[in-house]
């Protein structure tokens, strides 16, 4: 018997994942709380499509809006719930699906950010699983429609690594690698808690500008004193994890202490950082932007306490203070309020010791 899926937020991470596992003819419930795209998924389907090389599908997707969602406990118990909402949903998303799980049925957060804990909370440690999507670039253009701003990792770069928080390969985290196998390139990665701040990082130096500064990856990349700030962020966020002891994977395509030492001022190692970062940009479509920067487009809430915003806290635990870090997290906070609007001189006037 094939396992019954409910994916809890079928945006950007969501709806992509999840529309491949249907046409890979898995049994897939989306819930979601925009009532135009689910209205839009229930007619039309759900439509993938990608910047290069891969060509556009539509499927045809059960989707419940959040208030429909009771009608699951009439239904067989749901065994794997993706949990792809906003960090800051978190919480009553965990929740709505609990109540719905079968006995031995378990919670994968396919998100952002470091959202373990939280789900934990609400099901236990022994329900709680984790998935990192790294460098997938997608985004919900439209009600119903899912793009993504480049074509697939394949085995040029592994995109999704699922894993149990103790660390351990089960069969269960087998599973959750299979299932979003489905839309691209996966592992079973004994080491979530190293790769979840490596994609946070990885977040870190790029989320939060193209929010203050309104850019898109490509330009925010050229310009050369953003790149460099950029680098800052993941330097300070870099060290943070060393401290708290995570064993750290590559980070954008880099060993951890070669983009360390180039926020800290090492030439040849920012040369090594910036070459690669140009050689990577050569595979997404210069108009990608970073997830935050799409929220802000849409005058949405942003990531960035849960971000840039983390780092600043988890850095002061262990006494070192991330001031660019700092420094990005109340800049977007202004731009998120309307205070200030997105220019990228916000960066390039910035003034650090």
């Amino acid at each position: 018997m094939s396992k019954r899926i409910a994916i809890v937020g079928a945006g950007a991470v969501g709806g992509y994942t999840g529309a491949h596992m249907v046409k890979a003819g898995e049994d897939v419930t989306f819930v979601d709380p925009w009532p135009e795209h689910v209205e839009h998924m229930r007619r039309h389907g759900l439509r993938i499509t990608h910047a290069r090389d891969v060509a556009a599908f539509t499927v045809p997707v059960r989707a419940l809006h959040v208030t429909d969602a009771q009608s699951l406990a009439k239904e067989p118990p749901v065994d794997v719930a993706f949990v792809c909402m906003k960090s800051y949903d978190t919480a009553w998303a965990a929740t709505l699906i609990r109540q719905y799980l079968a006995p031995d049925g378990y919670i994968v957060s396919l998100q952002n950010c470091m959202n373990e804990e939280t789900i934990a909370n609400v099901v236990g440690w022994g329900k709680t699983l984790g998935c990192v999507a790294s460098q997938i670039t997608v985004g919900l253009v439209e009600a119903g429609h899912v793009h993504r701003g480049a074509g697939k990792g394949g085995a040029a770069h592994t995109v999704y690594r699922a894993g149990e928080v103790h660390g351990r390969i089960t069969p269960r985290a087998e599973e959750v690698c299979r299932l979003v196998g489905t839309a691209d390139s996966a592992k079973v990665t004994a080491n979530l808690w190293g790769e979840r701040w490596s994609k946070l990082v990885a977040n870190v130096m790029q989320n939060g500008l193209s929010a203050a500064t309104g850019l898109a990856g490509q330009a925010m990349l050229d310009n050369a004193p953003i790149r460099r700030f950029a680098t800052r962020l993941g330097s300070e966020a870099i060290r943070v994890g060393q401290a708290q002891g995570y064993a750290l994977e590559e980070i954008l395509h880099l060993p951890p202490e070669i983009l360390a030492r180039a926020g800290e001022g090492d030439a040849e190692a920012e040369k090594i950082v910036d070459a690669q970062r140009f050689k990577d940009a050569g595979r997404v479509a210069a108009e990608q932007r970073p997830s935050m920067g799409q929220d802000m487009v849409k005058g949405r809430r942003t990531e960035i306490q849960f971000l840039n915003g983390l780092v600043v806290r988890e850095g002061e635990k262990v006494g070192m203070p991330c001031r660019a870090n700092a420094l990005l997290t109340d800049l977007v906070l202004h731009v998120e309020r309307g205070e200030l609007r997105p220019d990228p001189a916000h960066i390039v006037n910035l003034k650090l010791n």
